[in-house]
């Protein structure tokens, strides 16, 4: 069975690879991942705090002037927390890269064009094969527009482009108001990828303490649908590759994020619970699922789901939500000892 898929321009032989998580930073785990069929290697994101703060040797600095400096920069972890400073993550690039035969991926994590940009050309030049902009960011500000938040990620994109030759993925989240329209920009920028989504991680409170509780969920599958319906409505719109992480935790999962079109499928959570067996076991029921269906090759299933395939996106998106209003209907209780068999 042909599994194989293009992904960022690499001809993988399966669309399967581990997303970006703390399971890189263990070179013998990355080794194991290699082993388990892993395509390609997707590092954890250097951030754009710790180059900043390291650059400017501010850590210490703000702490000595003045408490509301302290203060914000409690909301941070400790830069001691941090598994890899920058000069560790980019030894630990070359380490990656010398010890697997697949593409590896580095990840830069961040919200803004100055300071850390330059670190894409620094990681180029590690050794990494392509790299990920992982841009998170939420919205606080109620002065801001929305174009201005799409602005700064087609600049962060333009300036990280300018300065490296590999491939350049960017993975984004879904609150944007346009999404198909800012993917269309960063596709006429020439970004090579789009990766759907970034997982949102919402604090909780404490109401004694008064203080905000960060808590880390790992996903399941119910979390795959949005990623689904993007995939679905971007395919056979842009020209680079497409990549669903986020709720991918089994066979039918991978299936139905290749059928809505995604070229590469990331995995996370399930490697974190399952460890790196858990992929090789999902890649051979892929082919065996693809075999019981008749697929002659995963190429044949991509996209087909997707609404390229649909006349009427619009009417078809807008009908389904009808439908499934319409379609409600509340749980039947249970019988109880003595009812009659019609009262249900």
């Amino acid at each position: 069975m042909d599994l194989s898929t293009t992904y960022l321009g690499f001809k993988l032989p399966h669309p399967l690879m581990p997303g970006a998580s703390p399971l890189v930073d263990d070179l013998g785990m990355v080794r194991q991942l290699e082993d388990a069929g892993a395509a390609a290697i997707v590092m954890h994101s250097l951030f754009e705090e710790q180059i900043t703060l390291e650059q400017a040797g501010m850590i210490h600095h703000l702490l000595a002037h003045g408490e509301s400096f302290a203060e914000a920069l409690s909301y941070f972890p400790d830069p001691d927390d941090f598994a890899l400073g920058p000069d560790r993550y980019l030894e630990q690039v070359r380490r990656v890269k010398a010890a697997v035969a697949v593409p590896v991926i580095a990840s830069l994590n961040g919200t803004t064009p100055e300071g850390w940009v330059r670190y894409a050309r620094l990681i180029q030049d590690a050794g990494a094969d392509a790299l990920e902009l992982n841009l998170y960011y939420v919205a606080t500000d109620a002065r801001e527009l929305g174009m201005q938040v799409e602005l700064r990620v087609l600049d962060v994109a333009r300036l990280v482009k300018a300065q490296v030759t590999i491939p350049v993925a960017v993975k984004l989240s879904p609150f944007y108001s346009s999404l198909p329209n800012l993917c269309r920009q960063l596709d006429l920028l020439g970004v090579e990828g789009l990766v759907l989504f970034n997982r949102f991680y919402q604090p909780d409170i404490d109401p004694d303490r008064l203080d905000t509780v960060p808590r880390l969920h790992l996903s399941d599958s119910s979390e795959l649908l949005l990623r689904l319906r993007w995939l679905a409505i971007l395919f056979g719109h842009v020209r680079g590759s497409l990549a669903a992480t986020g709720g991918v935790h089994t066979t039918l999962d991978v299936v139905k994020a290749v059928m809505a079109g995604a070229d590469g499928v990331q995995m996370v959570a399930a490697l974190l619970q399952g460890g790196p067996d858990a992929l090789q076991v999902i890649r051979h029921e892929l082919e065996r699922w693809l075999e019981e269906h008749e697929y002659e090759s995963l190429r044949q299933m991509r996209g087909s789901m997707s609404l390229a395939r649909c006349p009427h996106p619009e009417a078809f998106e807008r009908g389904n939500y009808l439908q499934i209003l319409q379609t409600w209907r509340p749980p039947t209780p249970p019988l109880r000892r003595g009812d009659p068999p019609w009262k249900n």
